[in-house]
């Protein structure tokens, strides 16, 4: 199938995102998602059409085992680890500054991709100590534009990604060992979305209780947004650990590693920061 038109789409992507945020967050939202999150994968399995570049086979259907779950979340963190390195490479804290941000904004960005990067290197090395295929990075196209579009958009992907993990711990159910871990990655995506609202001023905490998001809307929300596959090299974009070592070790405890080590390299990057610059922002 040919490429979608994005230009259009990406004019309005933030306001359209959290428009569908603050839908979500709403009342009868809750009710009518937490109904569809009910029905579980057979929601899932109503959306037709071809394959879009591996992405809408991996969420348009019923999850049939632990590695279909995993599989999905790392669709996700490819996209949110992509989005990171390619925006903090354009971006700097100049910029930052110049749109009205703190002074910390631009570090904290630093710090949520080693995070990403992290969640993907656990994700991709479980998968593989199952015995399954890890699902590959693919191209995107985020619509960003300068710093301020940047935020924004962090903020809602955040909250997308927040959303989707809770809707999909139910199928994780069964297995404690991988639902705990997933719990760890899920409570930091949380940790972001909050901070990232408080960046664009909204309420860090808007409810009592974290909305579900389905996997068939997470698809609506983030299909958009792949616009075409990596090439194959033979290195395989997926098979990268990001320095997670699976020697010695296996399946869910690869992630809470990473949660770890995640937390060491922020707070590397913290230490850096303070020995660098005077900071008066967020």
């Amino acid at each position: 199938m040919s490429s979608p038109t994005t230009t259009e789409f990406h004019r309005s992507l933030t306001s359209a995102f959290e428009a569908a945020m603050r839908a979500l967050w709403s009342r009868r939202a809750v009710m009518r998602t937490t109904a569809a999150v009910a029905a579980g994968g057979a929601a899932a399995m109503t959306l037709a059409g071809p394959t879009f570049f591996g992405f809408q086979s991996v969420m348009a259907q019923a999850f049939t085992s632990d590695v279909d779950v995993l599989n999905y979340a790392l669709t996700l963190e490819h996209l949110e680890a992509t989005f990171y390195r390619t925006n903090n490479e354009m971006y700097s804290a100049a910029d930052f500054e110049a749109a009205g941000f703190g002074s910390r904004v631009r570090g904290r960005f630093d710090s949520i991709e080693a995070h990403e990067v992290a969640h993907v290197g656990a994700l991709t090395a479980v998968i593989v100590s199952l015995g399954g295929t890890p699902v590959a990075e693919a191209v995107y196209d985020f619509g960003v534009t300068d710093a301020t579009s940047y935020v924004a958009t962090a903020q809602v992907l955040e909250n997308l990604g927040t959303g989707a993990y809770t809707g999909a711990a139910q199928f994780l159910i069964d297995n404690d060992d991988l639902l705990t871990a997933a719990l760890t990655i899920h409570g930091i995506e949380a940790r972001h979305a909050s901070y990232l609202n408080h960046v664009n001023g909204d309420v860090p905490f808007p409810e009592a209780f974290e909305t579900p998001i389905s996997p068939a809307d997470v698809l609506a929300a983030a299909t958009p947004l792949i616009v075409g596959e990596l090439p194959n090299t033979g290195s395989g974009a997926a098979t990268r650990t990001s320095g997670v070592s699976r020697r010695g070790t296996s399946g869910p405890s690869l992630l809470l590693a990473a949660a770890g080590a995640a937390t060491v390299g922020a707070a590397a990057l913290a230490v850096r920061a303070r020995g660098e610059s005077t900071f008066d922002g967020i």
